[in-house]
């Protein structure tokens, strides 16, 4: 076992309700039990803003991710499907690609992925999906408000207030991107 301290923690959190999507992420970047950073920015608007991504991992590895995505979203332009795709794909077969660690979560006004160095590309079910040291917590919560009349953006910040209660990884410093669907 290492006595290096790692990186840990993010939370991002997508919930598609009432026409609207949204993937909001907390701000907090620790190594160890130190917080290092309290108000890092995990969710972007991509190429031309019809898509959002927000990730979980290590900060330059999700950068060349989101490149790469922005690369395949011109290739394939309005097709978030393909390109996520097609960029799972290298990422699991390239040899530089393959070692990067990050997750994401990819949305536009028609599908919500999550996107993973082993190739996989998942829509999820219900609507909301959450990756991260946090994220199970963001997910149940979210989950809890889906049925009520509260619209995606309402139960996207509860969620992430509920998973900041829990999760030491997690603060309340968001970062909210939203699409109308």
């Amino acid at each position: 076992m290492s006595d290096i301290p790692t990186w840990h923690g993010t939370t991002i959190l997508s919930v598609r309700k009432g026409g609207k999507v949204v993937v909001v992420g907390d701000g907090q970047v620790s190594l160890g039990q130190t917080v290092i950073k309290g108000n890092a920015r995990k969710v972007r608007p991509l190429g031309d803003g019809t898509v959002i991504a927000g990730f979980a991992g290590a900060t330059a590895d999700a950068m060349t991710l989101f490149e790469r995505l922005e690369g395949k979203l011109e290739k394939f332009p309005g097709q978030l499907l393909r390109a996520a795709v097609d960029m799972a794909k290298d990422w699991r077969t390239d040899r530089y690609l393959r070692r990067l660690e990050a997750m994401m979560i990819v949305a536009d006004k028609n599908v919500t992925l999550v996107l993973t160095g082993t190739g996989d590309v998942l829509e999820p079910e219900h609507g909301v999906t959450a990756i991260g040291s946090g994220g199970n917590y963001a997910l149940a919560a979210a989950r809890a408000l889906a049925d009520t009349d509260m619209n995606a953006e309402a139960i996207a910040r509860k969620a992430m207030a509920i998973a900041a209660e829990i999760c030491v990884y997690t603060n309340n410093s968001l970062t909210l991107e939203s699409l109308d669907a």
